[in-house]
């Protein structure tokens, strides 16, 4: 993957205080975003361990920025359920799913998902059609790709995935309970493994072809088999 340039120098001191306030507003519009990926992705490949200490200032540090976008960009790791802040100690990443939640989590998948998908074979509108067939496009291509970051960035896309199916169920409450659990973000912290993502996009167009066709019960059992294998393969992490 091609590497990104880096961002620009930022003024500080003096030099900011007395620039005019329009020159004030040129932070490019894609450093925070820039900052946050480059975080998520040390997070999900593990760079970062799990329950391991951020620093904010050894961030800054790394990634050449100053300490804004860097807390800017854990205050959302940490909506999103994969940094903790504690008062006066300061960030740390989430610990791993526990044996535990990791069967709650499956268990609960599979009361929710197949019958979203069912109802979404039904329902989907052409925009969400043309959605699904997009996000699944983006993941085959960092498929395609090695490296860290390729593999943290399919686990949001996975989630955007799943998510349009769910909207699409037009069940507003099991939309939300999927959000909030951010799953596939936290199973794909679980195991680097490049077969996870390969699998998965081959059990997606199972999936996919069977809303195509409106068939409500080859989408349900398609979801239902991913899920299934989905968590046969992250069990590994979870040795009896």
């Amino acid at each position: 993957m091609a590497s990104k340039p880096e961002p620009p120098p930022l003024m500080r001191g003096k030099a900011a205080e007395a620039a005019p306030a329009s020159s004030l507003l040129r932070r490019p519009p894609r450093l925070g975003e820039e900052v946050y990926n480059a975080i998520f992705a040390r997070i999900m490949s593990l760079q970062i361990a799990p329950g391991g200490r951020i620093t904010v200032d050894g961030l800054a540090r790394e990634l050449g920025v100053s300490q804004t976008p860097i807390r800017e960009a854990l205050a959302r790791l940490e909506s999103e359920g994969l940094v903790i802040k504690q008062h006066l100690i300061g960030f740390s990443a989430a610990p791993q799913l526990s044996r535990k939640q990791f069967n709650d989590l499956y268990e609960l998948r599979l009361l929710l998902e197949p019958d979203a998908a069912a109802k979404a074979a039904l329902s989907i509108s052409d925009e969400a059609m043309v959605e699904l067939v997009g996000l699944d496009a983006q993941m085959k291509s960092l498929d395609q790709q090695q490296g860290h970051e390729p593999y943290a960035l399919f686990a949001p896309l996975d989630t955007a995935f799943h998510d349009q199916i769910a909207a699409s169920a037009g069940n507003e409450l099991v939309v939300e309970a999927l959000s909030r659990l951010h799953t596939h973000v936290h199973l794909f912290r679980l195991l680097y493994n490049a077969v996870v993502t390969t699998a998965a996009l081959e059990e997606h167009t199972k999936i996919l072809d069977a809303i195509k066709r409106r068939d409500a019960a080859g989408a349900s059992a398609a979801m239902r088999q991913h899920i299934e294998r989905s968590r046969n393969r992250f069990k590994a992490k979870y040795p009896d």
